[in-house]
Parts: structure tokens; C-alpha cells; sequence
């Protein structure tokens, strides 16, 4: 019974020390490409806080003309961009992102559309019976303004037929390496998308070209630029995520070993005295 029961713990213990080896591995990996995304995050950051100054102070001309991205185009309808990663383990990062993006839907169903990123928000999404209008796969792990493009010229070609009013992106945004919320970001109309500017923008500007045509050039700039962070933010929430994850897993596979390794002892240990007591009681039987 004894050896029976030591052969199936030793299984176990190879069992766990090879999922062991995988959680590390990736976790290795994770880091690797975390430290990447983030120094990325940083460098956009960077740009895209000056583009957000730019902008504000165009906004805030009071020359402006009617312009759908700042006024709007009149429908009611709401698209929701959910942005999920192509691979697994990454803990909840994909559930949360999912779920917010699901109650946000249920708000106001029948004037809700979808777009989902990545193929394991598609497969989630399909699950619950969840159409999307267009789904896009294979994000790569620094995403460029090519990827970003492909998905706000989808999203906003919707806004320009007026088959959709509002444009949002359901994303986990990276705060620091121990917190990342998920958050419902409206970046079309930019009407309360842009913080609010203390600079002093009195001084008088001229436009070249006129005022109207710089602002459509701008907005589209800005559009793309801001859809581009919003997806490197993403990124690096996945793996830092899928990192944390993997060092909890690997921390689960150490516990569980020492437990069968302590396990394992004292069952040897338990029928190693059991044959020494046999031997014994043996040889006092020959007296």
C-alpha cells in the first residue's frame, strides 16, 4: 500500500514541477516584454500629452466652426471597443474587461453596437452571444498607428454615416506596475474627452491653413494618436498582468510541492519503521 501510494505522489511531484517550469518560463517572458511595452508606454506618453495640449488649444478658439468631431452628428446609437488580449494567461484580465463592457451594453442594448480586439475577447463574446461588427486578431505586442488606424477608421467611418453618434473604448489602463483599472473611455465626440487646461491661451493665433481645414487635419491626428495609447496602455496591463499571474502560479507550484514532499517523507518514513518493527518482531519470534 505503502509503495503504491509513494509511486502516485512522485507522479504528482513531476506533474507540478513541469507546470512549474512553464509558469516561470512565461512569467521570464512576461517581464521581458512588460519592460518593453512600458518604456514604449512612456515615450507616447510623452507625445501624446504635448498632442493633448495642441488640441485643447484649438478647441478652445472661439472661431471655430460646427465640426462632427467636436459637436457631434445627431444619432444616439454608442459603439463600444473592447480591447482584449490574443493570448491567455493573464488572470482576469480579459473577464474584467468583458464584463464592463457587457454592463455598459445592457445600459441601452438596442442603441449599442460592438467592436471587439483580440482573439479572446472574440471567443468570450461569443460565448454570451454577442455579435460584434468587426473583430480584429494577432495585435502585436507594441502596437503601432498602423494598428490603430485599422480600428478607428472602422469605428469612425460608422460616426461619419451617422450610423453610430458615440465612439468608446473599453481598455485596462495601466496606473502603476501594482494597480490597473479597467475604465470606459468616450474618444469621439472629444466634448469632455480632453482635461481641463490651466495654460493661458488668450494670445492671439493664426491658422495656416484656415482654422476649419487644420481642425479636421488635427482631430484625425489626434484620434489615431489617442486609440494608439489607448492600445499601449492595454498592452502593457496585459503583461504585467499575465506576469503577476504567473509568479502567483509559480509561488502555488512551490507550496504544493513542499506540502508533497512532506507528504511523501512521511509516508517513507511510516513504512520504513514498519519493516524494522516486522524485522525486529521477526528476529524476537527466532529466540
Amino acid at each position: 500500500m505503502a509503495g503504491a501510494g509513494l509511486v502516485a505522489i512522485k507522479r504528482r511531484i513531476k506533474s507540478v514541477n513541469n507546470t512549474k517550469k512553464i509558469t516561470k518560463a512565461v512569467s521570464l517572458v512576461a517581464t521581458s516584454k512588460l519592460r518593453r511595452a512600458k518604456q514604449n508606454l512612456d515615450i507616447n506618453n510623452n507625445y501624446y500629452n504635448h498632442l493633448k495640449k495642441i488640441m485643447s488649444r484649438v478647441l478652445k478658439d472661439r472661431e471655430r466652426e460646427e465640426n462632427i468631431y467636436i459637436n457631434g452628428n445627431g444619432s444616439n446609437k454608442k459603439i463600444y471597443i473592447a480591447l482584449t488580449s490574443d493570448s491567455g494567461l493573464c488572470g482576469g484580465f480579459n473577464v474584467g474587461v468583458v464584463q464592463k463592457t457587457v454592463e455598459a451594453i445592457l445600459k441601452d442594448k438596442d442603441n449599442s453596437s460592438l467592436i471587439v480586439v483580440g482573439e479572446k475577447g472574440r471567443t468570450h463574446f461569443k460565448k454570451i452571444g454577442y455579435e460584434a461588427l468587426a473583430e480584429y486578431v494577432e495585435i502585436p505586442d507594441i502596437p503601432t498607428t498602423k494598428e490603430a488606424k485599422i480600428i478607428i477608421d472602422k469605428a469612425f467611418s460608422l460616426y461619419k454615416n451617422k450610423e453610430i453618434g458615440e465612439i468608446n473604448v473599453v481598455y485596462t489602463e495601466f496606473i502603476s506596475s501594482v494597480k490597473q483599472e479597467v475604465v470606459i473611455r468616450k474618444i469621439l465626440p472629444f466634448e469632455g474627452t480632453l482635461p481641463d487646461d490651466e495654460e493661458n491661451y488668450d494670445t492671439y493665433i493664426e491658422y495656416e491653413p484656415e482654422n476649419y481645414k487644420f481642425l479636421n487635419n488635427i482631430s484625425s491626428i489626434f484620434l489615431m494618436q489617442t486609440m494608439l495609447n489607448i492600445m499601449l496602455n492595454s498592452k502593457v496591463s496585459e503583461q504585467n498582468s499575465r506576469m503577476t499571474a504567473m509568479d502567483g502560479a509559480t509561488k502555488n507550484a512551490d507550496d504544493i510541492l513542499e506540502k508533497l514532499n512532506l507528504k511523501y517523507n512521511r509516508i517513507r518514513q511510516s513504512a520504513i519503521t514498519q519493516e524494522i518493527s516486522e524485522i525486529v518482531g521477526g528476529a524476537e519470534a527466532q529466540k
